[in-house]
């Protein structure tokens, strides 16, 4: 059975919902996700149909290129400034949104640790995930 997932950003103006399953919840401990977040990693359940993500409201993008080089697109809400999700230009249907901006932040259940190269000590993240030091073999 598939779980509905909604979520948004703080104010409320963007809002999602998807009944599709993410093809993989992760921590990335890159350095871009430690700035974007304010913390040691960025938390989020990635999806491989982005028009299987419904959204509502505008949001506001910037671009940066990641540590592979590729260019990903973050989405944040022009109001209150909390980001909802991130594309990628190499990826263009895939589409991770934040666990964070979950609804019901409990539905996320992580399986992987990305970029853990980047980790600090003071960032402690589940020892029983698989990690990988940059992105997992495609």
């Amino acid at each position: 059975m598939t779980r509905p997932l909604t979520g948004g950003c703080a104010c409320g103006a963007i809002r999602f919902e998807t009944s599709s399953e993410p093809i993989v919840e992760i921590h990335c401990q890159c350095r871009d996700c430690q700035k974007r977040s304010g913390t040691g990693h960025g938390s989020y359940l990635t999806f491989p149909q982005r028009g299987d993500v419904t959204m509502t409201g505008e949001a506001k993008t910037w671009r940066v290129a990641g540590d592979s080089g590729n260019e990903k697109v973050h989405a944040f809400c022009p109001t209150c400034g909390t980001p909802v999700y991130v594309t990628f230009q190499a990826m263009p249907d895939v589409i991770a949104v934040h666990a964070a901006s979950l609804d019901d932040p409990s539905q996320f259940n992580p399986q992987l640790v990305t970029y853990r190269i980047r980790g600090h000590a003071w960032d402690m993240i589940d020892p029983s995930l698989q990690v990988f030091e940059r992105m997992p073999p495609g």
